[in-house]
């Protein structure tokens, strides 16, 4: 699982460098720098998801074409469900300690006495967790195309869409963890607990697209469930369902807002 990460920003508050490039680019850089400095992190966002993709190719019966999938095979299904799984460990597994244990250290306490406020500390997590999530899609699509044969998103702008919109809802609910864990350890306890479930409805342990159709519809409401249906819809050529798109679009919108309003800087 991610390692946890309590190292300190990299440039001082006030430092010279935040002087010279703005403090919020001075915050990201400095982030950036810790970010990239964490294997285990990085490993777990931006390799496992293609490792795993690439061991499921190894069962038979997965890149075999199924009748009840449309004359698809599992191993397509599960190249969106790879990249859902990316998502999933950088909001609940990765990025709630690197922020609760900033809290803890009183770090936060201090940027605020100072021009590098911490929203600007906030806003490099999800943007760095964010693009680590998008280069993980990436190299899950190309492992799968490369490996298996698995076919491009046919529908590309929708498969966009329904991904930026997934990547902002998983993150968002990264925030609200964030938001509700004052310690560390409460971080991990509670993205491992969601961790779990995320990863049910994701559709990792029995894609969606499998369920029986009142488990289906039940998942289908939760973010992940309704990421699963429109990455899938959009690869197989059809333009995502609104109705998962909106889905999507509310959990980032709530989760946002009740983020913002209970997050505390220390």
């Amino acid at each position: 699982m991610p390692t946890e990460t309590t190292t300190a920003p990299a440039t001082a508050p006030g430092s010279r460098v935040a002087r010279r490039r703005g403090p919020a680019a001075a915050v990201l850089t400095a982030e950036t720098r810790l970010f990239l400095r964490e294997p285990g992190n990085l490993f777990w966002i931006f390799v496992f998801p293609s490792v795993l993709l690439v061991i499921l190719g190894f069962v038979p019966a997965f890149k075999e074409a199924q009748d009840d999938l449309g004359g698809r095979r599992v191993i397509d299904l599960y190249v969106p469900i790879s990249i859902l799984l990316a998502m999933i460990t950088a909001a609940v597994q990765a990025m709630p300690p690197v922020l609760t244990a900033y809290r803890e250290r009183g770090i936060l306490r201090r940027m605020s006495a100072t021009p590098v406020r911490p929203s600007a500390l906030l806003g490099a997590q999800i943007l760095l967790h964010g693009a680590a999530c998008l280069a993980s899609a990436l190299l899950v699509t190309v492992v799968g195309r490369i490996a298996y044969g698995v076919a491009l998103p046919e529908q590309l702008p929708g498969y966009l869409l329904a991904l930026l919109l997934a990547v902002a809802a998983v993150l968002t609910l990264g925030s609200m963890i964030c938001a509700l864990s004052r310690t560390t350890k409460a971080a991990t306890a509670i993205g491992t607990g969601a961790y779990l479930v995320m990863m049910f409805s994701a559709g990792v342990w029995l894609p969606v697209q499998t369920m029986p159709d009142a488990l289906r519809r039940i998942v289908e409401i939760t973010p992940l469930g309704a990421a699963s249906q429109a990455l899938e819809q959009a690869a197989s050529g059809s333009w995502p369902g609104w109705i998962h798109l909106l889905v999507l679009a509310l959990w980032t919108a709530a989760l946002g807002i009740a983020a913002a309003r209970l997050f505390r800087w220390q």
